[in-house]
Parts: C-alpha cells; structure tokens; sequence
C-alpha cells in the first residue's frame, strides 16, 4: 500500500506578498481605487433598492478635473427608464410617449380590430433614449414603440428580410472625390424612416401600454411597418429606392445604397446607410431639388454640411477633408 504524500503547514503570505503596486503600464489608469467601504451582501429581510454592487465602490474619480467631475455627475443624474410604468410617471417621458403615438396615428400605423381566431398577436414594448449634443447637453427624450418581432413566424408574418447597407469603400470613395473635385457635401436624416414601409403581410400586434382602453378587447391591425419587425429595413429600403429611381436617378451595381444622376455638366450622387443620407454634388441647385423631393415623400431633417456620418467626424477646409 503506497504512503500518502506529507501534507506540509501552510505558510501565511507576508504583507509585501498580498499587496503589489499596480504594474508601470497601469498606473495612469483608475485601477482599485476603493472610494467606501467594501459592500456586504444584503440579508433577506431588508429591501434593496438600485444597483447592488455600484462602481462608484470600487472607482475613483480622483485624477479627473473638478470640471469633468461635474460633467459626470450631471449626465449620471439622468436616468433612462426600464418600463412603462417607470416612464409614464415622469412628464418628459410621458411626453416623448404621446409624440411617438401621434407620429404613429398621422402615419395610420395601425388600425384597431377584433383579433380573427386563427391569428396570434405579437407584443410590443416602449424603448427610451435619452439624445444628447456633442457638449453633452440633452437634446430630446427619444421614446419608441418597437413591436416583438421574435414572436414573427417565417412565411407567414415575414419573408424577405435582408436590406443593404453603404459600403464603407463607397463613404470614403465619395469623401475622397468631394475635395478633389470641389464638391459639396450634404446630409440627411429621415425621422422614424422604418415607418414609411408598406406591409404586404397581415400582422396583428396587441396594443402598446398607454392606448389600452379598459372594456376594448381590440389588436393594432398594422398597415405600415413598425419597429422591431423582421421586414422592417427590407420594406424601407424597397420603398426609398423605388421613390429614389422615379426621380431619376440610377442604382449602383457595386453599392446598391448608391444612387447616381447626371443631367448634362450636373453630377449629384446619394448615399444611404438605414436613415442616414450623404449628398455630394457639383450642383447645389440639384441638391436643393433632391431635399425638397425627399421631403414631398418621407419626413426628412436637413443636418446641413456634413458633420459626422456613421460615428466618423468629417472637418473640411481649404486643405481638403479630415475624417476622425
């Protein structure tokens, strides 16, 4: 019978062992700073509210200026709520939530029916977002109705699902081209761009918290798309190519998000990634023309030159074009 191995005492760790010094590449880093005492886990009988284990523990803000302390603290103030009943409560929420069920009723996203007994209707729930400026400050509450396109069944609430998107060659082609040729450069933004798709399935939705009315046993009969629906994009980009073509202008093979029209010396070029446009041209009066037809047909805002397009920062000067 083989002997056991001795089992020899555990030496205790000296000081120096169980603390070091953050390494040299670290020390310009915010690392362990420990700003209140370590938190204990909460007994059953007494209530918790908010984070259990919030950062503000275990970080410290010690090395950033009172400036940007104060910047963080004010944004921190700022709370983005997690349901309705969280949202209905506050008025700037409340507000954004009627702003977005008007859009929806003058865009007759919907009606309401009785629900046929051989369909089932899929749920919807409220996101919110705070929109900020590049300074920080808020713009808007944003507040939007997405339905629970995961409930959706392959073949009978949807078919086609795919939509392109702009290739990042064909952005950087056309910011290389604008200098160069002393082109202008333009963007657009279309408000709420899922919603201008047409249906061609029959999708019943049950109504969003705020429209129930008690009594009703009604569903949302969509007519329009909605966010959150698997055909969403596909019947928006369907949509805006084929308005796009009827003015005249003609879709790349290479980039299917980009559009081109030449009407003698005029050259003026679109490009689309979901609900941001970029227009670049040698004619503003042909740019003017395209904004107002876009306008006649989706609810388009004008974000004049362009500033920053798909998180890239463009800064143009007589040097030609910086992107960041």
């Amino acid at each position: 019978m083989p002997l056991s191995p001795p089992i020899l005492p555990v030496q205790p760790l000296r000081r120096s062992q169980r603390h070091h010094s953050p390494p040299r590449a670290l020390r310009d880093y915010v690392c362990n700073q420990v700003t209140s005492p370590k938190p204990t886990l909460p007994s059953s009988s007494s209530p918790t509210t908010g984070t259990r284990y919030p950062l503000c523990n275990f970080l410290s803000y010690h090395r950033y200026s009172p400036q940007h302390r104060s910047f963080v603290a004010t944004i921190s103030q700022d709370i983005e709520p997690c349901s309705y009943t969280e949202a209905a409560s506050l008025p700037q929420w409340h507000n954004a939530m009627q702003s977005e069920l008007a859009a929806l009723e003058v865009n007759q996203t919907w009606s309401l029916t009785s629900l046929p007994p051989d369909k089932t209707a899929i749920g919807c729930r409220w996101i919110y977002k705070i929109k900020r400026h590049s300074d920080g400050t808020i713009e808007r509450h944003k507040a939007r109705l997405v339905a629970k396109g995961y409930t959706q069944l392959e073949g009978i609430d949807f078919h086609d699902t795919f939509s392109p998107t702009a290739k990042m060659i064909t952005v950087r082609c056309l910011l290389a081209l604008a200098p160069t040729q002393n082109w202008s450069l333009h963007q657009l933004d279309v408000h709420n761009a899922f919603l201008h798709g047409d249906l061609h399935e029959k999708i019943y939705m049950c109504p969003p918290p705020g429209l129930q009315r008690q009594g009703e046993n009604l569903v949302c009969r969509l007519n329009n798309s909605l966010y959150g629906l698997k055909q969403a994009s596909h019947q928006w980009f369907a949509k805006f190519s084929t308005a796009i073509q009827v003015a005249g202008y003609v879709q790349s093979k290479a980039d299917y998000s980009l559009f081109t029209c030449c009407n003698g010396k005029s050259f003026i070029a679109l490009l689309i990634y979901v609900d941001d446009i970029l227009i670049t041209s040698n004619d503003l009066k042909a740019i003017s023309t395209l904004k107002n037809f876009l306008h006649s047909r989706f609810h388009i805002k004008d974000l004049g030159d362009l500033k920053y397009f798909l998180g890239i920062e463009v800064s143009r000067s007589k040097k030609g074009i910086s992107i960041s």
